[in-house]
């Protein structure tokens, strides 16, 4: 159990260095330039970044490169990785408050969240694929007599990550954890806001074993250290989650380059849709307001679209109302907070653009809509509902990624499907049914990766997240992500 006077006594703990971690190294950007880093909860200066440069891309790409090349990972034992992985496991639970409460510091997650969503989920994903070391197999193909056809599935070699702000260490793990089980080297671009508890994480690694320059770390801008490594001719896979327009730049360096497979996921603008026929409204409002204002909805699947059908809408409108308006939102290292920050200045003011947008195009407020606790000089938004959102308008099809929900009626199930479709994106839904036969039915025609029904949010690493439409593509978790970071070679033997 987690005291508050836990939390506090590492409110002040001295940040990372700002320096890159390459080839086992602590290093400085290869101009000496650093960046400030702001912390959400109260606008003052947390440390410093090294603002990487393209020199330093280029160096950590080789250190990474190498490593894989003379087999000091690639070519262990995949037991002897699996020990590796397990360590690095033990190690984040070990310190998983202290990582907790990085992250925090940097992007303005509740604490009680962050505990589970971060250290805490990327250690399970850490021990996920430390079994899988040992136990992906190749095959042997259905040849005719005096002919061995062996499909070998190896490692790609150097994967680059580019990972966002909102849970950069669960995010971190779903792309580091199967890359390095399966033996290859990673270079890994941490987002300008939240590099903190990647960074310690990437030392915990060493920690446990790692060898130099298997996994490194380049800290700085998106424009500079993520254009050098979706350009870099020596990396194999890039994988990034983020945002639509950085994803088609992505591809268009790979394009440029050396045609690097790039993997995606992209966010979305995702459904959840209430039937009159679920018979506890009051669940369906509290776990639904959980599903877009916790993170202050600062999360991809967040259920920022409701669909509720037109005979309880009122009533669930008003049950949702009650739901926000009791959402504890501030300090977020205070361990009674349900909402935190928003993760910095310039996303605030883009929710704030948004809501106001909302305004205009004719969304009725039912409650929040403005920036709360500035004089914490803190980043703060209370969490926000819109009702009667025209699906056409742009709350309804343009991702906010803050905490706020439009919620538009609907009539029938084809009104609901036709409305749940309706965006380009499809990476997450949620519906609300006590009709077994409905449930099904709406899994099958929601275009999205991942439909919960009468719940939202929870599954864990063993099943994937898979983007639909603009939503990305790829899986990240579960046994469907090593896809992305293998590669097939095949060995056609004449036995005569």
């Amino acid at each position: 159990m987690v005291e508050q006077s836990d939390v506090d006594a590492l409110r002040t703990a001295s940040p990372p260095s700002p320096q890159h971690l390459i080839d086992g190294q602590k290093i400085d950007a290869s101009d000496g330039a650093v960046m400030a880093n702001t912390s959400p909860i109260d606008g003052q200066a947390l440390g410093a970044l090294a603002r990487g440069t393209s020199e330093d891309v280029d160096r950590a790409v080789a250190a990474a490169r190498r490593a894989f090349d003379d087999g000091r990972w690639s070519g262990l034992a995949p037991a002897a990785r699996k020990k590796v992985m397990h360590r690095i496991a033990d190690l984040i639970e070990q310190h998983m408050l202290e990582l907790a409460v990085l992250g925090v510091r940097d992007n303005g997650t509740e604490i009680s969240m962050a505990l589970r969503a971060e250290p805490g989920s990327a250690a399970g994903t850490f021990r996920y694929y430390a079994e899988t070391c040992d136990k992906i197999n190749g095959d042997i193909a259905p040849t005719p007599p005096g002919t061995l056809g062996l499909i070998h599935r190896e490692p790609v070699g150097v994967v680059g990550a580019i990972v966002p702000w909102n849970f950069p260490l669960m995010i971190a793990a779903w792309k580091l954890a199967p890359a390095l089980a399966m033996g290859n080297s990673v270079v890994i671009k941490p987002a300008e806001v939240a590099s903190m508890s990647i960074l310690r994480l990437v030392e915990l690694c060493h920690e446990a074993g790692l060898p130099d320059g298997v996994l490194n770390v380049v800290t700085g801008e998106g424009a500079v250290v993520g254009e050098a490594l979706g350009l870099h001719g020596d990396v194999d896979v890039l994988l990034f989650t983020g945002s639509g327009g950085v994803g088609r730049r992505l591809l268009e360096y790979s394009a440029r380059s050396n045609l690097k497979r790039v993997y995606l996921e992209l966010g979305g603008k995702s459904p959840n849709v209430v039937f009159e026929d679920f018979a506890n409204l009051g669940k369906a409002a509290k776990v639904s307001a959980g599903g877009i204002f916790r993170d202050s909805g600062q999360v991809c699947v967040a259920g920022s679209r409701l669909l509720v059908q037109r005979s309880v809408y009122e009533p669930f409108l008003d049950a949702l109302k009650a739901e926000a308006e009791a959402m504890v939102v501030g300090d977020p290292l205070d361990l009674r907070t349900t909402a935190g920050a928003i993760a910095s200045q310039t996303q605030c003011a883009s929710i704030l653009t948004r809501i106001e947008r909302a305004r205009t195009e004719g969304a009725r407020l039912v409650t929040g809509g403005a920036r709360i606790l500035e004089s914490s000089g803190g980043t703060f938004i209370a969490p926000t509902i819109f009702a009667d959102v025209d699906p056409q308008s742009n709350m309804a099809q343009e991702e906010v990624f803050g905490p706020v929900v439009g919620v538009t009626p609907f009539d029938d199930e084809a009104h609901a499907i036709e409305l749940a479709n309706s965006t380009v994106y499809g990476l997450a839904a949620g519906v609300w049914t006590d009709n077994l036969n409905r449930a099904h039915r709406m899994v099958r025609a929601i275009k999205a990766g991942v439909v919960h029904v009468n719940t939202y949010g929870g599954p864990d690493v063993t099943v994937p997240l898979t983007g639909h439409g603009q939503s990305g593509n790829g899986s990240d978790k579960s046994l469907y992500a090593i896809e992305k970071i293998t590669k097939l070679k095949t060995a056609w033997i004449a036995l005569d």
